[in-house]
């Protein structure tokens, strides 16, 4: 279990007052990492950018203390939930009160969203688990089984199961198309904390206050393997997005697990205390802590933490490494079966459903109208939800004018739709056997059964309710039909545009497909359009490990051209890239050409040499563009002021 400790890898981002009295939980968005909420004693749920120092928005409405807090994969709702057993649901991006939900009986101590369709999951002190459908506001059905304050709670990836951990010591899985538990762990000694999928595979991971990470095998039903003896109890567990780790947070760091067979590969120390949650993003990862008002976000970053053999940053050379990562090998397990598309966000339509007819009050509306979604800080608001806005209109309209849904691609009304039953046909004890919830034949959706057994709350589920929709092809083809006739009137000249522009973003993409990343950027800049170089950066800058030092070569002079742009996008994007290219290569540049001239002939060397000659003087270039906006105010100021800043060695 020895591992290296690291001390550089980590640092405190930022340090807020939240509210006006005690954080009493906190979460961060997923899909970003940037996004934070946090609830306090004071009733309220605040909204923040990380690294930004003041509030977003503030939400109103609860009378009790905030006790757990979630936002859906979106990024564009929020549940709270209260001590007294109030749930309220925010739309981030219309800035108000969604949905209102009672129930619970006691304090409300773990929330999750379902991956696609419209509900949300509920974990109490009062030991049930509540299933809500959004749309409806209605309780679709409770999960009785746990004995004491459910914990928390995580949806599967492919939306078909619900894991829940509580201080019963036990962690269960439960099946939600047939509205019973599938299996129970045990083998804790301790209240279970945390619990959380495998991103692809049948695996899960929960953390408890006995101080160990247990892994368990969805598919056997068993223990794969135990991490023991750690100093503190664990707070909360997150996987690396391709699977390879386990990132654990403890009171004074975070540690770096595998588990076949159990091992610690890095240990980072990070004094955060109170630790909360984690997310990552751009290989950095975040985490945050509260401590009485106060809210601490740390960062970590991964490229040089050492996870499932991978090379640390750093232990390199001319980008390559030192020592070669250890594979890690096939998945072991059966992957999810996961949809290829997502449903959109709950609407507020009518139901004639029993669920529909008893759950609205005017107890209900008038709470709802009393709820708030107050915008603090408008400019951020901005920054951050509608950015998200235009992005998505962008696509639809390209995918509408350009690339319309043939009859071959659309589904048929009258195709049968074959559900995948999540686990192989086992023997399991009989008083938790799995029922069929399909059977081997397609069956249609009229054919789905409604979930079986007697239930306190209205009901009216299918096994397709946690399933995207299928859209009705003639029904699809009629509103795209509508569509472009009324966008394109009057936006010919913006329709030949964008036509022109899928036209080259086509031809990267072919040559893209191939792998070769230099030979994309090449024709990308060939095409002599910024539009098309922009959005190929956008891409490669999400992922640093695609940079290498002859690609600098040919996105250094489309750099200095986007940093003079009038268009602050593109701006924004020459920062961004400028930015990782120099802290990935500028070390080695300036090493390069301060090295003393090689003995004997080495033709690696001199090409190297050669280019970063040639980078060097790009960057020279650039640096006096850098310096002359660096005085200027605002967002992108403060942008050329930092690159100045890492540019000055140039001088």
């Amino acid at each position: 279990m020895a591992a290296p400790v690291s001390t550089k890898a980590a640092w405190k981002l930022q340090e807020i007052t939240a509210h006006s009295s005690n954080v009493s939980s906190l979460v961060l968005g997923k899909s970003s990492g940037r996004l934070l909420a946090t609830g306090g004693d004071d009733c309220r749920v605040n909204i923040w950018s990380v690294n930004k120092p003041n509030c977003i928005m503030s939400l109103t409405g609860h009378t009790s203390p905030i006790e757990s807090l979630q936002i859906n994969i979106n990024e564009e709702l929020i549940v709270a939930g209260s001590q007294s057993g109030s749930i309220r649901v925010w739309d981030l991006e219309a800035a108000k009160i969604l949905r209102t939900l009672f129930g619970h009986k006691a304090n409300i101590c773990s929330l999750d969203f379902h991956p696609f369709g419209s509900f949300v999951a509920s974990g109490s002190l009062d030991t049930n688990i509540k299933l809500w459908d959004v749309r409806r506001k209605g309780c679709v059905f409770r999960y009785k089984g746990h004995t004491q304050a459910v914990r928390c709670l995580r949806f599967s990836p492919d939306g078909k199961w619900l894991a829940s951990a509580a201080d019963d010591h036990t962690v269960k899985l439960w099946d939600l198309a047939a509205g019973k538990m599938m299996f129970e762990f045990t083998g804790h000694a301790g209240p279970v904390n945390v619990v959380e999928f495998h991103p692809n595979e049948y695996l899960l991971a929960s953390g408890s206050s006995d101080r160990t990470v247990r892994f368990w095998d969805l598919e056997k039903f068993q223990v794969v393997s135990c991490i023991e003896e750690e100093a503190t109890p664990v707070r909360c567990v997150l996987f690396n997005p391709d699977g390879c780790c386990l990132y654990s947070g403890f009171q004074d760091s975070l540690r770096v697990y595998g588990w076949e067979p159990e091992r610690c590969f890095d240990v980072v120390l990070v004094n955060w205390g109170k630790v909360a949650d984690l997310s990552i993003c751009n290989n950095q990862l975040i985490g945050v802590s509260y401590a009485q008002s106060t809210v601490s976000s740390f960062v970590v970053d991964l490229s040089r933490v050492t996870k499932s053999g991978s090379v640390p940053h750093g232990l390199i050379r001319d980008d390559k490494p030192l020592v070669q990562p250890t594979p890690t090998g096939s998945s072991l397990r059966r992957i999810y079966d996961r949809p290829s598309t997502s449903c959109s966000k709950p609407q507020r339509v009518k139901h004639n459903s029993e669920s529909e007819r008893r759950s609205p009050s005017s107890e209900d509306d008038r709470d709802e109208k009393e709820s708030k979604a107050e915008i603090q800080n408008p400019e951020d608001y901005k920054e951050i939800f509608q950015p998200k806005n235009a992005i998505f209109s962008t696509f639809l309209l390209l995918s509408i004018l350009i690339e319309p849904v043939t009859a071959k691609e659309a589904v048929k009304p009258n195709q049968a739709v074959e559900v995948q039953t999540p686990l192989p046909k086992q023997e399991l004890p009989d008083q938790i056997q799995r029922p069929p919830i399909a059977s081997s034949t397609p069956v249609t959706r009229a054919e789905l059964s409604v979930i079986p057994a007697a239930r306190n709350e209205p009901i009216g589920l299918k096994a397709t309710d946690f399933l995207p929709a299928v859209k009705n092809q003639s029904q699809t083809e009629l509103v795209d039909e509508e569509a472009v006739s009324q966008i394109r009137k009057g936006h010919e000249t913006m329709c030949v545009v964008l036509t022109s522009r899928h036209k080259n973003l086509d031809t990267v993409r072919a040559v893209w497909s191939t792998g070769d990343i230099k030979n994309s950027v090449d024709s990308a800049v060939a095409i002599n359009d910024l539009s098309v170089v922009v959005d190929l950066l956008n891409i490669v800058n999400q992922k640093a490990s695609l940079w290498k030092l002859d690609l600098c070569t040919v996105v250094l002079p489309q750099i200095e051209k986007l940093l003079q742009s009038k268009y602050e996008s593109y701006v924004q994007t020459g920062c961004t890239s400028l930015k990782l290219i120099l802290q990935r290569f500028l070390p080695l540049i300036t090493d390069m050409l301060a090295a003393p001239p090689s003995v004997g002939v080495d033709i690696t060397r001199e090409e190297r040499l050669h280019k970063c000659k040639l980078c060097y003087k790009q960057l020279k270039n650039i640096s006096n563009i850098v310096k002359n906006k660096s005085g200027l105010s605002g967002r992108h100021g403060s942008a050329f002021r930092e690159l100045h800043l890492l540019m000055a060695v140039l001088e």
